[in-house]
């Protein structure tokens, strides 16, 4: 943890905001302040209230009651985002930069220096560099945002605030799809900043990374504040107990074996395409097969090709026994294989509409009455994957942008399960989710394994890979490093794999 905050004195206060949308409350009179100097983590599980809270400490919402004081008066903070020219910058988890601009172009972005009429791209140039080189990063201001990395497009949006001289730095899940190398150096930056006073208002569903980080830890349920407490007197079970309400000591459920003489419903060999070598691995019925690796090493790269998102260069697949090439998405989900993409808004659910078309989206055809779609069949089909997943909404009508990031993923996994797929590619299924959410998710996991179903889970939490696998498969530089299984899988030796300080495994041991 990092010292003690630099002053007693708030920099950024709300005082008994509430907020109610229609005749809907979502914040109940919270208190909330943190200092120059700080990092105060918000927690709670997905619909507690984080982000409502944070669009109101920002400026994007004005609270219904209640009061915010900045720099020890009481203001109005403007609106759209312009309370980052008064030192308020949020770094939203989907990074908002225009790929096409430059480095700096994206830092002065909508405030341009100019020499006259004309913009001073050598001024921006050279302001930019400095600010790089304060945090010691090596990214040149002249490199379009598309060649970046996403690590290095989160220290991109920290150059901007620190351009805007910000005071209060909001950071919303920064570390959501980082490496561990990466969130490392995330941290460096952030205790440089909060060394020279900035305030840092951190969201994340990652405990270990709030008990590493944070002086104080407010946490929220259900629109309201439980407690803001000082990490040093608190552990993650205490937190996550705090966020739930209740014990999470069966966090993982129990494994149930697949049987040993289990056939082999999926067998993959040498299969390769963009991002990937030449890679082989069996399937068993009733299996929770684990992929972990580093970002980069093909583990997506692999699913995507193996559904038909991406054409696969070589390999034979057999699914049941009989040959296979998915030349696309609906020739897999139409055999019985469905794939759950990590990037749930950008690919995986339609933000802008509803419950039941989202829902219903790939398999159309089963909807069908005289060729047109059956209102009442999706309708009970929602009204299925309501019970199963425990999908919470107001109304189910109400835009899918606009329910919480559990509810959309577990929607997501309704859509995916509303095949009745006999294997299930599960990329990244608790990202950024809470981890009240996340158990759910897990108990539903074993369940699919224990009903026969067969599950590739491709996951970069490490502990998720351990406590709900039966064999994990390493990948490295786009091909299998090592195949754990038994008392083999632990975290140390996923690294050594991942790293590649250990080879092997890849031929000797496909199959368990």
């Amino acid at each position: 943890m990092q010292g003690e905050a630099q002053s007693s004195q708030p920099v950024l206060a709300a005082h008994r905001v509430s907020k109610s949308f229609g005749d809907v409350p979502v914040l109940f009179s919270i208190d909330f302040d943190i200092r120059p100097g700080e990092v105060h983590a918000i927690i709670g599980e997905n619909g507690a209230g984080k982000s409502t809270l944070i669009k109101i400490l920002s400026g994007i919402e004005q609270p219904t009651s209640g009061t915010i004081e900045y720099l020890g008066e009481t203001v109005v903070l403007p609106p759209n985002g312009e309370a980052a020219a008064l030192g308020i910058v949020v770094i939203h988890q989907e990074l908002l930069l225009a790929e096409h601009l430059t480095v700096a172009d994206s830092v002065f972005l909508g405030r341009e220096l100019k020499n006259g009429l004309f913009l001073n791209a050598k001024a921006m140039r050279e302001q930019t560099q400095a600010i790089l080189n304060t945090l010691h990063v090596n990214i040149d201001p002249d490199t379009r945002i598309s060649a970046l990395s996403v690590a290095d497009k989160q220290m991109v949006e920290i150059a901007k605030a620190i351009s805007r001289e910000a005071r209060v730095l909001i950071m919303d899940e920064p570390t959501a799809v980082l490496s561990v190398g990466e969130t490392a150096t995330l941290f460096e930056q952030i205790r440089r900043l909060t060394a020279k006073g900035v305030a840092v208002i951190f969201i994340s569903h990652k405990l270990d990374e709030i008990m590493e980080l944070a002086q104080r830890v407010t946490v929220l349920r259900d629109g309201q504040l439980i407690s803001t407490v000082g990490t040093e007197n608190l552990t993650p079970d205490a937190i996550a107990q705090m966020m739930v309400g209740r014990e999470l000591s069966n966090l993982y459920p129990p494994k149930h074996e697949p049987d040993v003489d289990a056939e082999v419903v999926l067998s993959v060999r040498n299969l390769a395409g963009p991002g990937i070598g030449s890679t082989s691995f069996d399937l068993k019925r009733g299996e929770v097969l684990g992929f972990a690796g580093l970002i980069g090493s093909g583990r997506t790269a692999m699913a995507e090709a193996l559904v038909g998102l991406t054409k696969k260069t070589s390999g034979v697949v057999r699914f049941d026994g009989e040959l296979r090439d998915f030349a696309d998405v609906s020739k897999s989900v139409d055999a019985g294989l469905a794939y759950m993409t990590k990037d749930r808004k950008g690919k995986g659910l339609l933000l802008n509409g509803g419950l039941q078309p989202n829902l219903t989206l790939l398999t159309l055809k089963k909807h069908l009455k005289n060729w047109f779609l059956n209102n009442k069949s999706e309708e009970e089909a929602l009204a299925r994957a309501t019970r199963r997943f425990d999908i919470r909404a107001r109304d189910p009508s109400v835009q899918v942008g606009k329910l919480s990031g559990g509810n959309q993923q577990k929607l997501m996994l309704g859509k995916t399960m509303e095949s009745d797929p006999q294997i299930v590619i599960m990329d990244e299924p608790t990202r950024g989710i809470d981890v009240g959410t996340k158990q759910q998710i897990y108990h539903i996991i074993a369940a699919l394994a224990a009903e026969g179903k067969s599950i590739i889970l491709i996951s970069s939490e490490l502990q998720e890979v351990i406590g709900l696998s039966h064999r994990v498969v390493v990948m490295r530089q786009g091909r299998i490093a090592g195949v754990l299984e038994g008392a083999e899988i632990t975290e140390g030796e996923i690294m050594r794999y991942a790293a590649g300080i250990k080879q092997g495994g890849e031929h000797d041991r496909i199959s368990a």
